[in-house]
């Protein structure tokens, strides 16, 4: 199967959902097969009511399904076995070795660090992929949450973009042999 393995951080589990699951996810996103044998379920209905990034990683994978690897994990809270959040990086790591991450917590559980705890599981096991060099969070300025929260791993604030479908969004990067000497 095209699944990466589980990320464990102290309060989460990031599962891979693999290519078929991605796709039906987003096609047919009532179907409960993905669930199935998987030990957690979906209250939320993440990536369901809202497809977030699935819109543009669906036509990826179906072109280039390899991308995969990079793509979509659910956020499931250990203590309840439920899915509170999804996580993506926005592609493979470019020419230069820079990656992108983008994620989505459900409000019920925002401001609690769980935001914080699937970065650095999803951070630690990328740093650990051949040509890794940059990590790189781009968010609205609006959003003074996620700056907080990426400020607390030391990024640095490199510039702005415009985003076609997010409009404007400010740059932030660290190197991934910097954030290899922190520790969580």
């Amino acid at each position: 199967m095209d699944r990466e393995p589980v990320i464990y951080t102290p309060r989460l589990e990031l599962h891979h959902l693999n290519v078929a699951e991605i796709i039906s996810l987003f096609e047919r996103p009532e179907d409960p097969w993905i669930y199935e044998g998987k030990g957690f379920i979906n209250p939320h209905r993440e990536l369901i009511d809202e497809s977030g990034p699935l819109a543009w990683r669906v036509p990826q994978v179906k072109i280039e399904p390899h991308l995969n690897k990079w793509f979509v994990r659910w956020m499931v809270l250990k203590e309840r076995r439920e899915i509170i959040g999804s996580t993506s990086f926005h592609g493979a790591p470019d020419e230069n070795g820079m990656i992108e991450i983008g994620l989505g917590v459900s409000p019920k559980f925002r401001r609690q660090g769980f935001a914080y705890e699937a970065l650095a599981g999803m951070w630690s096991w990328v740093c650990t992929q051949e040509g890794i060099e940059t990590l790189r969070y781009t968010v609205a300025a609006s959003n003074k949450a996620s700056i907080a929260l990426v400020k607390k791993f030391g990024f640095i604030h490199i510039g702005q973009q415009l985003d076609e479908l997010d409009g404007p969004e400010e740059i932030f990067e660290l190197s991934a042999e910097v954030f290899r000497k922190l520790s969580f």
